[in-house]
């Protein structure tokens, strides 16, 4: 007879994690689509209370179309979802939005950090707005939305934090300059918050995703390139390809977002988490 796999570990495991969310609040940007829409929706499926923003106002309507009323963690998801549109660039709007989660939905416990945009070029072909874009919402945006959330969580020396970044932050890329960089600023200064927030007890990590089916993505291939070539890799670009064969999904990376902000993580900070199937042969 053969032997049948003991799911116990996982279920435990699985129970685990939904205890470490619920009931916690915590704020993910750039949660209109993506990543950051799958990252809501799994800390709502796990009973947190999830206050949700973004600049794109029709995304977060469509998450909250998604927040049904079945009954999870003792109340409906959507009871503990608030949306609020926000430009994380400006950051009078970031503290006023922050003070308005928490007067929604409570006291915040973690932050996921996902909201970034992406400009293609050649650095000399690269126009100035390009570059400051990039930096404005993928740097000094996380710092920004990061500056208001820890200042919270220090006075209450409990909660953590995962900012979303890209494996572009430590591999160079051709055409990619201005967003490489933009990511590594975030990558570095989050290292850093960690090392400030660690004697209060609170947690920084990172996440740096590699190819990812998202709008960001797409446009990617919009532009010439393609599923089969990202996996394949383009030694003429000086890339490799993806060793797992596969472009990962929101849903997988925002598995990843939600270890380190769960209890389960509670010894780990500092660390940059790379999801990217081998991309980057785990540099």
């Amino acid at each position: 007879m053969n032997a049948q796999p003991d799911t116990t570990g996982r279920a435990d495991l699985t129970a685990q994690r939904q205890d470490d969310f619920r009931d916690r609040h915590v704020l993910v940007t750039g949660a209109a689509s993506g990543i950051g829409a799958a990252v809501a929706r799994q800390l709502l499926a796990q009973g947190a209370c999830v206050s949700a923003v973004d600049l794109d106002a029709a995304g977060l309507h469509r998450l909250r179309a998604q927040a049904t009323d079945a009954a999870t963690g003792g109340t409906a998801p959507s009871e503990r979802l608030w949306t609020a549109v926000l430009d994380v660039r400006d950051a009078a709007q970031v503290e006023q939005t922050v003070a308005q989660a928490e007067a929604a939905l409570g006291p915040l416990h973690g932050l996921a950090s996902v909201a970034g945009v992406l400009e293609m070029g050649a650095v000399i072909d690269l126009e100035d707005a390009q570059w400051a874009r990039c930096f404005d919402v993928n740097a000094t945006g996380v710092f920004h939305v990061c500056r208001a959330v820890a200042r919270r969580l220090r006075d209450r020396r409990t909660g953590a934090i995962a900012v979303v970044s890209s494996n572009a932050a430590t591999t160079p890329r051709t055409g990619m300059a201005a967003y490489a960089a933009s990511k590594a600023a975030a990558t570095q200064f989050a290292r850093c918050l960690g090392l400030e927030l660690a004697p209060h007890g609170i947690r920084v990590n990172i996440v740096s995703p590699g190819s990812t089916d998202t709008a960001m993505q797409q446009a990617l291939w919009a532009l010439g390139s393609s599923r089969d070539t990202v996996i394949a890799g383009d030694p003429a670009r000086w890339r490799l390809g993806i060793p797992l064969a596969k472009i990962a999904t929101p849903d997988e990376i925002a598995q990843a977002v939600l270890f380190l902000l769960s209890d389960q993580a509670s010894h780990i900070t500092l660390h940059d988490l790379r999801v990217d199937g081998g991309a980057t042969l785990d540099q």
